[in-house]
């Protein structure tokens, strides 16, 4: 068991954000593996929920909050470092970890900007109101991102369509009834 964080519950709403990869200098600074190109919520939260890899040497058991002092860009990684870890050896008891934050800790996105967190589980439909299936994940493919939606209405084997989460396609993202409207047929 690491000495300085504290078990705790994982927040009802908690969300996996990155991993830590290794130690970084001998300070007690960890580097973390995003899983965000803008990892905002690890810039904006001062509190995180870890749990161990379940691969490799488990180095501590269930989960623990760990409290964040600073975390910044390094490189296509962020570095961070916490009051409860004082020291490198500490810090490479963390390699592997699971990085949690409750949602609740987000940033609010900009107007028309969204987490893909928020969009997995929404009902896509096209203008015609026809059912296009459910937000199952999300990809990005450099220049936009891709909405996967799964349709299991069409039979015992769900039907998988990609739509391009760009404006051209997608006219409207209603998060209070759950639902997307895009500009997109059935048989595409």
């Amino acid at each position: 068991m690491l000495p300085g964080p504290e078990p705790a519950e994982l927040p009802p709403d908690a969300v996996e954000v990155g991993r830590i990869i290794d130690a970084w200098g001998i300070k007690g600074w960890f580097k973390i593996q995003p899983y965000s190109a803008s990892p905002e919520a690890l810039f904006s939260s001062r509190r995180w929920f870890i749990q161990p890899s379940e691969r490799g040497a488990r180095r501590f058991e269930g989960t623990l909050r760990l409290a964040i002092r600073e975390a910044r860009e390094h490189g296509d990684a962020v570095v961070a470092t916490s009051p409860d870890v004082p020291d490198r050896n500490a810090a490479e008891q963390l390699k592997g970890a699971h990085i949690f934050i409750a949602r609740s800790s987000f940033p609010t996105p900009a107007e028309g900007e969204f987490y893909w967190v928020d969009l997995i589980g929404l009902a896509v439909v096209n203008r015609e109101g026809v059912a296009l299936g459910q937000v199952k994940d999300l990809l990005s493919n450099g220049p936009q991102d891709v909405l996967v939606v799964s349709d299991d209405s069409q039979g015992p084997k769900p039907v998988e369509r990609l739509i391009p989460f760009v404006d051209a396609y997608v006219d409207g993202v209603d998060m209070e009834a759950r639902r997307i409207t895009v500009d997109w047929q059935p048989d595409y």
